[in-house]
Formats: structure tokens, C-alpha cells, sequence
């Protein structure tokens, strides 16, 4: 291994007499090192990307989910509800009431989704944290229920933080007769809002939260909730978990975790990933070629050398094993030049930000990335397997065409 290493070495950094070979070597390591490199930045921006995107879906997805299989709301029964605390891993839980609603604040109106939810909320998610413009506050110490826009809402009915102007909403009643008057037929009551939330544009703007007991007034609900939201314990085993909710509401509701309630996304974000991956291995593969061209002419102006070996003793095997060891060698230098180039770029774009996004519904203003240790592994793997095909292939069926003596 030594010594076949040896004479791979020299005669890949030896100069030839044919000045064609060293330019095709340099083009496949130049070839292999923006291959790999290409691969290191694309994953890493798919990596940054992806936790954008669940950040900010956590701040309003709990970590389990319970809806009804059929309809929109349910009665939660107060025994379930009991032995839902008791569960290991469940931290706390939250009821939600979701509907359509239209928006009035001043002479502007905008259809919106009020979500009414219980003080619970905030431990459940992140939504607190997410304030652009006052708290969230769902009550006053007096029990005055307040509203909290998302800031897409905000923007479009001019409204703003200041107790003067209510924000009227109308939803359409549940029981009655028709009415004449096409008023009538809403229910309506106004609210002040407390705070402006700012998380990303489609959420901004579609929901408006409101305590879950205005809402239910609003709705003509006594005790119905949309979803009951839950927060998993620190340590706990998420799947556990999810099984024992799941067991004690039974077959009639949807027990969601928040891979599940985002799953398109999820899946597309994978996918995506995937056909990169394999688009830019695809194109790895054909810069690879230049490697088989390399050793092709190598191995032509390497005859006499062979000839020489054999006589010194050298046998089939190791006379292509050092041809087969400079093929790799390319990948190797082009790989470790890749990845090092990789790490450098993304870790400039984490530092500086130099790529901006130029994205209207995100807060970020440049390209998230995230370096992870399992893309340093996979790539370099990925590159030397391709590598290893590249200097196989010339060394075992090309030298057969043109030294029958091998």
C-alpha cells in the first residue's frame, strides 16, 4: 500500500511530458472541489431554511394537537381533560376556539380568523414572544378581554395600540330566522387590542387572538373548543406521549404532533432536498469524467514504466492499485478543497450576511444557514464513492485496450 501510494503521489504531482495531462488533472480536482463545495452550501442553506421556516412554525404550533376527526369543535369532557394533566410528559395544554370573523376598525373591515384561547396559551407556545408593538394580554386586571392582532391585520386597518378605537368583530349567528336586515344576522361586539404580534406575513395576516370566553360569546358556544393544544414536558419521549393522548381520547379525534400538522411542508422541504442533492451529485459525476480522461492518457504515457515494474517484480494487482490511488487522489484533494471552501463560505454568510434574501414575509433580510456535522460526512463520502468509480473504471477496462500486457 506504501509503496503503490508512493507512485501515485509522483506521478500525480510530477510534471509530464504531455502538458494536456497536468491541465486535465488540475480541471478534475477543480471540478470535484466546486462539486463538493456547491454541496456544502446548497445543504447548509436547506438546513438554515428549514429552521426558519419550523421556528416560526412553533410559535404557534403546540407540540401535540388534539382536533375532532369530524366537525369543528367538541365538548371536552371534564374526566379527560383531568387525566390529560396526569399524563408523564404532558407540561400543560391549552383550549382553542378558531372561526371566521369580519373586521371592522373605523370605516376599514378585513376578514380574519379570531382564535379564542385561555390563559395557558403562552406557556404552550411562543406567540409572547413575538411582539411587534404592546404585551399579550388577554386580560385586564379588571377582566376586560383584549384583542391581539397579527401586524398584516394591523397594517391594513390602520390600527394601532392606543384604547380609543375598538375593533368590532362580526360573526354570523348560529340560531335565529332569517332577518331583513342583513345586520341582524351577525353577532357583534367590539374588543381593544393590547399588542400587535409579527411572525411571518401569512400568519400576520390571518389570526386575531381573544380570550376563548369572548369568543365563545361571540360564537353562541357554551363550552365547545376547536382543538386542545399541549406543551410536552422537558425530557419527555414525544412519541410516549403521543400514544397515551392519543389511547385515552380514542378513535374519534386527530392527535397531531407538530411534524404532523405540518407535514406537507415537511415532506416538501425533503424532497426538495433530496432532488438538489442528487442533481449536484449528478453533476459531481460528470465533472468526474475529466478523471477518467486523466488516467486514460496517464496510463498511455505510463507504458514503458509499466514494463519497468513488471520487471522489477510488480505484479497486475499493484500496478493498478497506484493507478487506481491517483484517480482517488483527485477526489480526495478536490473533496477536503470543497469542504474547507464550503465551511468558509457559510460561515462568512452566518457572520456577514452578504446574500440577502429580498423576501417580503420573512423577518430575516439574508439566507439562514446552518452547518451540520452529518452534511460534512455525507458529502466527503458521496464525493470519494464517485471518486473511487472515476479511477476504477479507466484502470480496469482501459488499460485491457491499451496495454494487453496488464
Amino acid at each position: 500500500m506504501r509503496l503503490s501510494l508512493y507512485i501515485a503521489k509522483r506521478y500525480l504531482f510530477a510534471k509530464k511530458s504531455r502538458n494536456a495531462i497536468n491541465v486535465i488533472s488540475s480541471i478534475s480536482v477543480a471540478g470535484v472541489t466546486i462539486g463538493t463545495m456547491a454541496l456544502i452550501i446548497v445543504l447548509s442553506v436547506f438546513n438554515g431554511l428549514e429552521t426558519l421556516v419550523s421556528s416560526i412554525f412553533n410559535t404557534f404550533d403546540p407540540d401535540l394537537k388534539i382536533t375532532p376527526v369530524e366537525g369543528k369543535t367538541f365538548i371536552p369532557d371534564s374526566s379527560s381533560l383531568s387525566l390529560l394533566s396526569k399524563i408523564n410528559g404532558v407540561e400543560c395544554y391549552s383550549l382553542c376556539l378558531e372561526e371566521n370573523a369580519l373586521l371592522k376598525y373605523g370605516e376599514k373591515q378585513y376578514i380574519a380568523t379570531i382564535k379564542g384561547v385561555d390563559e395557558n396559551y403562552v406557556q404552550v407556545t411562543g406567540i409572547d414572544s413575538s411582539m411587534w408593538d404592546g404585551d399579550f394580554i388577554l386580560r385586564s386586571e379588571q377582566g376586560r378581554p383584549y384583542a391581539i392582532p397579527g401586524i398584516g391585520i394591523a397594517n391594513f386597518l390602520g390600527l394601532r395600540v392606543n384604547f380609543i378605537t375598538p375593533l368590532v368583530i362580526y360573526v354570523p349567528k348560529r340560531t335565529g330566522t332569517p332577518e331583513l336586515n342583513p345586520e341582524d344576522a351577525f353577532v357583534r361586539n367590539y374588543i381593544f387590542p393590547s399588542g400587535i404580534y409579527q411572525v411571518e406575513q401569512e400568519f400576520d395576516s390571518k389570526y386575531v387572538f381573544i380570550p376563548i370566553g369572548f369568543a365563545r360569546e361571540l360564537l353562541e358556544f357554551d363550552s365547545e373548543v376547536s382543538s386542545l393544544e399541549i406543551k410536552f414536558a422537558d425530557g419527555s419521549r414525544e412519541s410516549e406521549v403521543q400514544k397515551n393522548v392519543t389511547r385515552l381520547f380514542g378513535k374519534g379525534f386527530l392527535v397531531q404532533n407538530k411534524y404532523e400538522q405540518q407535514e406537507i411542508f415537511y415532506k416538501v422541504m425533503k424532497s426538495e432536498r433530496f432532488a438538489v442533492f442528487l442533481i449536484l451529485t449528478l453533476i459531481l459525476i460528470i465533472a468526474s469524467f475529466s478523471i477518467i480522461g486523466s488516467l486514460t492518457m496517464l496510463i498511455i504515457e505510463k507504458e514503458r514504466d509499466i514494463e519497468i515494474l513488471r520487471s522489477l517484480g510488480a505484479d497486475n494487482t499493484l500496478i493498478r492499485k497506484i493507478f487506481i490511488i491517483e484517480g482517488w487522489l483527485i477526489s480526495i484533494i478536490g473533496a477536503f478543497a470543497g469542504i474547507l471552501s464550503g465551511f468558509v463560505i457559510c460561515w462568512i454568510q452566518q457572520r456577514f450576511g452578504l446574500v440577502k434574501l429580498h423576501s417580503s414575509t420573512l423577518i430575516l433580510d439574508a439566507y439562514p444557514v446552518v452547518m451540520k456535522i452529518k452534511d460534512f460526512l455525507i458529502v466527503p463520502a458521496t464525493v470519494l464513492l464517485i471518486g473511487f468509480w472515476a479511477a476504477w473504471y479507466p484502470v480496469r477496462f482501459l488499460t485491457k485496450k491499451y496495454l494487453t500486457r496488464i
